[in-house]
């Protein structure tokens, strides 16, 4: 615990962990339900919880009160980040974070970003001898319609299409031919995506691995293989069947041996290629050509249909065991 002088005494008082949730970005809903679920999970001999809301337009508030940052993070020891998407995974918060020196759980700003970004990611991991998806890039949109022709011609259908910086699969869809791409990739810029990303559509069986450093005394330790079955009307794991509940997640994933090791493996190649700190999850196909890599997610969610925190139960692993681990993380490296 901190020493601080009152009154000219020197004296023990909990740390004050301020709990990030809410903000500008299109996870705000499930920002909330996991900043709700840190709050709830600190151990309280411990922590002094300072639950910390930032609305949708980016105004910080404690206590119900708008209040600038810099006399929020004044006030906290260490920040847990339970932002999701925009502003809390592309490193902007954490921006914010390092200019007020303030510590904090997670990645930092770079590192976020470049996660965050999935041209930026698959190009490390293809640097790290990663397999990934064929991709083609849209970058304006003047360019939509050449850019779809090409796409028809060089990618086999369906095809994946997604925004380059957004996150839990909030506005990707798998579509065939050429007027369903042009409306998917179209309607993805008047929303403000910015770049899009279409892939090839890779068959197989859905994974994920998180990565969490210096947990049981591994420098790099990987929970069980998370195997995802989206429910039947759902083609992927999207946003809606993240957290409908409609999902089955088996953990351990019915993966071979070699497999499974294979994709723990890629995932803590992952953590180190993109240069993550603390803790990630990465999510992967598994075909019968090989395992693919997707993604990684920086700021996984922990709310109670998140992935991270199924597969740590399944170790014995607690959220409060978890949170504790992750603020010590914080304040000591």
């Amino acid at each position: 615990m901190p020493l601080r002088r009152v009154y000219g005494l020197i004296i023990n008082m909990e740390i004050v962990v301020g709990v990030l949730r809410g903000g500008p970005s299109r996870e705000y809903d499930v920002s909330l339900k996991t900043g709700a679920a840190m709050l709830t999970a600190l151990p309280r001999a411990n922590y002094e919880p300072r639950d910390i809301f930032i609305s949708k337009s980016g105004v910080w508030h404690v206590f119900g009160r708008p209040v600038e940052p810099e006399r929020i993070l004044r006030q906290i020891d260490v920040a847990l980040i339970g932002l999701h998407g925009e502003y809390g995974e592309d490193g902007e918060v954490q921006k914010v974070l390092e200019r007020y020196g303030v510590p904090y759980v997670g990645s930092d700003s770079f590192s976020s970003f470049i996660a965050m970004h999935k041209v930026f990611a698959k190009k490390h991991a293809r640097e790290a001898g990663l397999k990934t998806p064929r991709d083609v890039l849209v970058e304006k949109e003047d360019d939509v319609e050449k850019k779809v022709t090409e796409i028809i011609r060089s990618l086999t259908q369906p095809v994946v299409v997604k925004p380059v910086r957004w996150g839990s699969s909030v506005g990707v869809s798998i579509v065939s031919g050429y007027a369903p791409l042009m409306q998917a990739v179209s309607e993805l810029f008047k929303d403000g995506a910015g770049n899009v990303l279409v892939e090839e559509y890779i068959r197989g069986a859905e994974a994920t691995v998180g990565v969490v450093e210096g947990l049981r005394g591994e420098e790099l330790y990987t929970p069980p293989v998370v195997e995802i079955v989206p429910p039947e009307k759902s083609d992927f794991f999207s946003y809606d069947a993240k957290y409908s509940g409609d999902s089955k997640e088996i953990c351990p994933g019915n993966f071979s041996k070699a497999v499974s090791k294979e994709l723990e493996d890629s995932a803590r190649a992952m953590h180190k290629a993109l240069m993550l700190r603390h803790y990630s999850r990465s999510d992967f196909i598994v075909s019968p050509g090989g395992v693919y890599y997707l993604e990684t997610n920086t700021l996984p969610g922990l709310t109670p249909e998140s992935l991270l925190p199924k597969s740590l139960n399944a170790v014995g692993v607690s959220m409060p065991i978890f949170l504790e681990h992750l603020v010590n993380l914080a304040l000591t490296r």
